[in-house]
């Protein structure tokens, strides 16, 4: 029986690899630049809105309306929504979402048709300039390692969604490297059980393609598919029981076929 070899790249096709990883490296570089200056002017212009208004109400739908979709496009994203006509968006509730990527951001705050906060690692407060925006606009965060920081995150959270807010939570607890969904762990499912609020499984497809969870900005031009599920109740299920339930939808819309 005989064997067939794949063919042997040639010189052309090694010097045209070359040229490929030369060029999306200097993309990727200018849309770094762009990223971060688009970024920078933006969080100027919310504080002054937010110092004017005294509410982070106008700078939060700028940041669904203007931010996220011009990053999105920039980073050559195709991207569309399901499900979200079918929620009562006027109510609060805590959204749970698997996380590929920093794009997710950018994402659900487009998917999304009211102000939206996260939970955010305690490192993003610390980062310059984003972490003062991210305080002034009422983003929570987390020291994962700290028990007593637990607990005050916790009644921080409680404290938004009862007053009325939409709060988004990655509960793997950090970007999968593998597109595997990681999970879901139960402490931030507490904080829905407290405030009386449903929660709202969100699924996010392709981000991860579009821009890598590892790598100094690694960007490529990709689909990503946002998906609402159905809001899951609180009354009466225990964290653990709640976070299995949330897992699973949103495991559901990842099979789904499109």
């Amino acid at each position: 029986m005989s064997t067939v070899h794949a063919p042997l790249p040639t010189h052309d096709d090694r010097r045209e690899s070359i040229a490929a990883r030369a060029f999306w490296a200097v993309w990727n570089a200018l849309q770094l630049l762009f990223t971060l200056t688009f970024t920078s002017v933006g969080i100027v212009v919310a504080l002054l809105i937010l110092a004017i208004t005294r509410s982070p109400r106008i700078p939060l739908r700028m940041a669904s309306r203007m931010w996220s979709p011009t990053l999105l496009a920039g980073a050559g994203a195709m991207y569309s929504v399901e499900g979200a006509d079918a929620i009562d968006w006027s109510k609060p509730r805590m959204i749970v979402a698997n996380h590929q990527s920093m794009i997710d951001i950018c994402a659900l705050f487009r998917a999304v048709p009211v102000p939206l906060r996260f939970v955010m690692k305690s490192e993003m407060g610390r980062v310059p300039f984003l972490g003062s925006y991210a305080r002034a606009m009422g983003m929570v965060f987390i020291e994962r390692d700290s028990r007593r920081a637990g607990s005050k995150m916790l009644r921080e959270v409680v404290d938004l969604l009862r007053g009325g807010a939409t709060l988004c939570v990655f509960p793997e607890g950090t970007r999968s490297r593998d597109g595997r969904m990681a999970p879901f762990k139960g402490g931030a499912f507490q904080a829905a059980i407290d405030a009386g609020v449903d929660v709202l499984p969100v699924a996010i497809e392709g981000a991860g393609a579009v821009l890598a969870p590892e790598g100094l900005f690694r960007v490529r031009p990709g689909r990503i598919v946002v998906r609402i599920g159905q809001p899951l109740p609180t009354a009466g299920v225990d964290r653990q029981a709640l976070a299995q339930q949330a897992q699973a939808a949103v495991h559901s819309m990842l099979e789904r076929k499109p």
